[in-house]
């Protein structure tokens, strides 16, 4: 998967993302010139945001970092062509991360990208629906999501992924409080216990990046999800001692 030579690459990184980036900035380099090449190529990135990949993208995506907590589990859900996932795997190595996207063109891009970055001990790529792997999915501490659909239907996939006491954050853009206003019935019913706006990345991005904070309580999706996983369990461990 190497960049064409007559292909424009995207402009070189801006100051800030040394800051932000770190030692990890030539794998965010390296990032950006697949994005505007082989992405580009095959439709995962629109030709007309390589002028501005780092800005709108990859520092977009990276200063989320801010506000997740150290050392936790986090599912990207509907990764695409690896944002916000692959950024915040570069910006934070004590995260594992698993990018979850349904599409094999676009798993396979992610699979690629996972490689030649060097970042197959920290992501893990699955393709699939995230209302196809939940039942069998370990839960995770955070959710992470960019784009994929409005917040209430994002949490209806989001949400259930969560373990007890995780949180969702939705990039999202201007629109983020009427969103979160029109979803909240959806949000209660799901478990969640708290939600909010968040500007993350003032000084790095402009304007700063706007990210939705979902926030669940002992069962994330609601009560009729819990008691549908912990009937699948049950059947999965009957399945195991039958087996024995």
């Amino acid at each position: 998967m190497t960049p064409a030579d007559d292909r424009d690459g995207p402009p070189g990184p801006p100051p800030e993302a040394a800051d932000v980036f770190g030692d990890r900035l030539p794998e965010a380099v390296r990032y950006a010139e697949l994005l505007a090449d082989v992405a580009v190529r095959r439709g995962l990135i629109g030709p007309r945001e390589v002028p501005r990949l780092w800005e709108r993208h990859l520092l977009n995506c990276a200063v989320v970092a801010e506000v997740v907590p150290e050392r936790v589990t986090v599912c990207d859900v509907g990764s695409g062509a690896g944002l916000p996932g692959i950024p915040l795997a570069l910006v934070r190595p004590d995260l594992r991360i698993t990018l979850l996207e349904p599409l094999l063109r676009r798993t396979n891009f992610l699979s690629e990208v996972v490689e030649l970055l060097g970042l197959e001990e920290q992501v893990t790529v699955v393709r699939g629906r995230a209302e196809e792997v939940m039942n069998g999915f370990p839960p995770v501490h955070v959710v992470t999501a960019r784009a994929v659909a409005p917040l209430d239907r994002l949490a209806g996939w989001g949400v259930p992924l969560l373990r007890p006491y995780g949180e969702m954050l939705a990039i999202k853009g201007d629109t983020a409080e009427q969103e979160l206003r029109g979803a909240r019935a959806a949000l209660g019913k799901l478990g969640v216990v708290g939600s909010s706006v968040l500007h993350v990345g003032a000084g790095v991005v402009d304007p700063p990046s706007t990210v939705v904070r979902v926030e669940v309580g002992e069962s994330p999706g609601g009560v009729r999800f819990a008691a549908k996983r912990a009937k699948a369990a049950r059947r999965g461990g009957r399945a195991g001692r039958r087996a024995q």
